[in-house]
């Protein structure tokens, strides 16, 4: 695989952003996985030459009348972030904070789209709020995509001060651990503790008002038959057996009583779901999904279901429809169509994608979806998936997954999608860039002439 100088396809970094990126100055023809030896691509599960193949042949592509720079799974990581749009070519930092940065010609050129999950990890999910909202009042023109962690916090959010019912009860509690550190950082900058503990009852009353009761054990499957099957239900209550459980426990890991929590929760949802918090932006501009030319940016994945409203009715109508539904009930809306947008991993549990969902992308005009989701060791990768050709644009950009899984160093790269047609995958996991040309991959494998 031969390579050659990243300059000609990207802007140089801008002088001032000299910081070491650990990023490669290098391109290479993106690499492409076939079918194992002995085996060959069926009709149900095509390898990706032969689902790009038949993407091609539908017509020409049609590419974004603008870059689009996609990043995707911060996790509450703004240094990440900001590294990544240096490396994007989009910003220039001019000092020292993370707050000291400009658009470059290049990124008040282009669409930033961040693909899901904001939240949870770490190091801070309100300074990387609080960065995307300074990153969106520069001027630059900002997509924000939901994914399955920041869903979850609205609707367990949602939940904590409704009526609470069998299909309900437990989507605060549901948020597990992940949520604690978030809890901590609200409590600490907005909570006025004097003041709004002495509006609390006990600890034992704040934990009831937090966890489903004895109840919901009985009440929970039978209601939930009509949205999950039979292996779903079971799966949701030892998750939540065991969350209710520790609840309490991983409050006081992050040094929070169980009043504290609650104190904290309230005023999260007042901060994040009250359409005049300080975070009310978040959800309030946040879309399913995002199509620009042939390509379809989500945060998971989609089902059969989902393109075929896609193909009838156009993406307009399901982010309306993501926008109604999930200030409804969290938990039906969460068992969705809709919300599997944000979660599926297209397993036996998830809604399924066939070859009749695809069939309809492609009469939408899609050739190829662009997710996160999926974090990836050694940058972006392409796959087919039930005969769809999806773009894996997470990298492990968070500094707590590369902590745990092994990784060196702050996260730091981007997918750039060019006018002109070419995709290139940066990250400095890989030793190049990724360059994504369908006509040159069709070529290499004898397909194309």
């Amino acid at each position: 695989m031969t390579n050659s100088p990243l300059a000609p396809f990207l802007p140089p970094i801008a002088p001032g952003s000299a910081i070491d990126l650990g990023i490669p100055e290098s391109v290479v023809p993106w690499p492409i996985e076939t079918s194992p030896e002995g085996k060959t691509a069926n009709e149900k599960s095509p390898d990706l030459v032969t689902s790009l193949a038949k993407a091609n042949a539908l017509g020409p592509w049609d590419w974004p009348d603008k870059p689009i720079v996609f990043i995707s799974d911060l996790h509450a990581d703004a240094e990440s972030l900001f590294r990544s749009l240096v490396a994007a070519r989009a910003i220039v930092r001019n000092g020292p904070v993370q707050s000291d940065f400009s658009l470059t010609t290049f990124g008040k050129s282009c669409q930033i789209i961040i693909g899901g999950d904001c939240l949870d990890k770490g190091p801070s999910n309100l300074d990387l709020l609080d960065s995307l909202a300074r990153l969106k009042k520069s001027g630059a023109d900002v997509v924000l995509l939901a994914g399955n962690h920041d869903l979850r916090l609205f609707l367990g959010l949602e939940a904590l001060t409704v009526k609470r019912g069998s299909l309900n009860a437990h989507m605060f509690v549901r948020m597990g651990k992940k949520v604690m550190p978030l809890m901590r950082e609200v409590f600490d900058r907005y909570v006025d503790e004097d003041r709004a503990l002495a509006e609390l009852p006990d600890e034992k009353a704040c934990l009831a008002l937090m966890i489903p009761g004895k109840k919901w054990t009985k009440q929970f499957p039978k209601a939930a038959a009509d949205y999950l099957n039979e292996a779903a239900v079971r799966k949701e209550m030892r998750r939540l057996k065991k969350k209710s459980a520790k609840f309490a426990e991983h409050a006081e890991d992050v040094g929070l009583s169980v009043r504290q929590l609650y104190a904290a929760a309230l005023t999260c949802r007042r901060l994040f779901v009250e359409p005049e918090g300080r975070y009310a932006w978040f959800f309030q501009s946040m879309k399913a999904l995002h199509q620009s030319g042939s390509l379809l940016f989500v945060h998971a994945g989609i089902d059969d279901s989902m393109a075929s409203l896609i193909s009838a009715k156009g993406i307009a109508h399901v982010n309306r429809r993501f926008r109604k539904e999930s200030r409804k009930d969290p938990f039906v809306f969460y068992s969705g169509t809709v919300a599997n947008l944000m979660r599926t991993k297209y397993r036996d549990i998830d809604h399924p994608l066939t070859g009749k969902g695809v069939e309809d992308l492609h009469l939408a005009g899609i050739k190829m979806l662009i997710q996160g989701h999926i974090n990836r060791h050694q940058g972006q990768e392409l796959k087919s998936k039930h005969g769809l050709l999806h773009l894996e644009a997470d990298i492990t950009l968070d500094r707590h997954s590369r902590s745990s899984e092994g990784l060196e160093g702050i996260g730091t790269g981007a997918t750039i999608i060019q006018p002109d047609g070419n995709i290139i995958g940066i990250s400095r996991d890989y030793p190049h860039a990724k360059l994504f040309d369908p006509a040159q991959i069709l070529e290499q494998h004898g397909l194309i002439r």
